[in-house]
């Protein structure tokens, strides 16, 4: 009667419909003219601005050439000057409409213990300053860069020199992979013992790193910048997970809801809610991936604050949950590989149902009763 697994296979949850969809339409999109990379038959995509769109079909249908390959590629070129040529088509007709394009994917947000969801999102430099303005630290003149376990001792910082602060010690196995095994200096605190002495609320910078995202919420309630990030950890799922806790111990999934949350922590964004940038593109391949029904439901309510703040996110996704709640779909199909490469389909959800060549549809119209 507890599991939340028994509740959503019995019905007794279910990720909602929303009340209304957004007004979006091809009147006002990003346009693909001609794409015909790989299995894709020239064909011609509307990308509506201002909305949730989910990018469906078949496996083999094309939706990846269509997103990344071609759609992704070309923003970047347009906004950024990059030199990735995208896939085969015609021309890309819209982008001017947007300031930002911006993939939120499922690679590691570091490669090393050093990065963790503190130092991404760019909570950890409010952390740092807080404790730089205890009295004791005033007293003893640390600096914010003393609370760095990036910044050595001859720079003024606190970190443990043993371990260079990364509170484990590498060891490197022959044609295995790294082991990383805590530091018997500062038992993984990453920091020297001056340092740790210096406490906000009784709490060290350790304490703090080794809080959990639900923890820090309540317990810098009264920091609006730091509770504004923890909080939109906690809103993509990730209340379990420490403000120090390694990238090397994050999931795929784990590290996409990272990088969604610290766009929604941005500044800039709408009156009714500043915490994203307006304006962007935001691309999304199969964010649901390995995600419980609980995970997906918080997914779609923070892709939908993301276009509430004035942006347009374009998700590839086989999950009907998140389907069912875009504003638009473009179907690829009718089949994979040869037989498909085609739009069948395109519209709002209750419009795809409507399709004869559409998989898609048959397993959409019963969810939307």
């Amino acid at each position: 009667p507890e599991s939340l697994t028994g509740d959503y296979l019995s019905g007794r949850r279910k990720v909602e419909l929303p009340e209304s969809r957004r007004d979006i339409s091809e009147s006002r999109a990003i346009i693909v003219k001609g794409a015909k990379q790989n299995n894709l038959k020239g064909v011609d995509a509307a990308f509506p601005l201002g909305g949730l769109i989910c990018v469906t079909g078949v496996s083999g249908s094309g939706k990846s050439t269509l997103v990344n390959d071609i759609l992704l590629k070309a923003a970047r070129k347009h906004l950024l000057g990059s030199r990735d040529i995208p896939g085969a088509h015609a021309r890309v007709n819209g982008l001017h409409q947007i300031d930002r394009v911006i993939e939120v994917d499922q690679s590691p947000i570091g490669r090393t213990p050093r990065s963790n969801p503190a130092t991404y999102t760019g909570v950890f430099d409010e952390i740092r300053n807080l404790f730089s303005q205890n009295k004791e630290a005033r007293i003893r003149g640390y600096k914010p860069g003393r609370f760095s376990f990036n910044v050595p001792a001859k720079n003024g910082g606190g970190r443990c020199e043993a371990c260079q602060g990364q509170g484990v010690k590498k060891i490197e196995m022959h044609f295995l992979p790294d082991v990383y095994v805590k530091c018997e200096v500062c038992d993984g605190a990453r920091y020297n013992r001056e340092t740790l002495q210096v406490t906000y609320r009784g709490k060290s910078v350790a304490d703090v790193l080794a809080m959990t995202v639900e923890d820090a919420c309540s317990f810098f309630e009264a920091h609006p910048k730091i509770l504004r990030f923890a909080e939109c950890l906690r809103d993509v799922g990730l209340e379990y997970i420490t403000l120090g806790q390694p990238s090397t111990q994050l999931s795929g999934g784990e590290a996409q809801r990272v990088k969604l949350a610290t766009e929604l922590g941005k500044g800039g964004g709408t009156k009714n809610n500043p915490g994203a940038y307006a304006n962007c593109l935001y691309i999304l391949d199969e964010p649901t991936t390995g995600l419980h029904f609980e995970d997906v439901r918080k997914l779609t309510g923070v892709l939908h604050r993301l276009v509430d703040a004035g942006n347009t996110v374009v998700v590839i996704e086989h999950n009907l949950d998140v389907v069912k709640s875009a504003d638009w779909i473009i179907d690829l199909g009718p089949e994979g590989g040869d037989k498909g490469g085609e739009i069948v389909a395109s519209g709002p959800p209750e419009t795809i149902t409507k399709s004869t060549r559409s998989h898609t549809a048959g397993y959409l119209k019963p969810l939307l009763r």
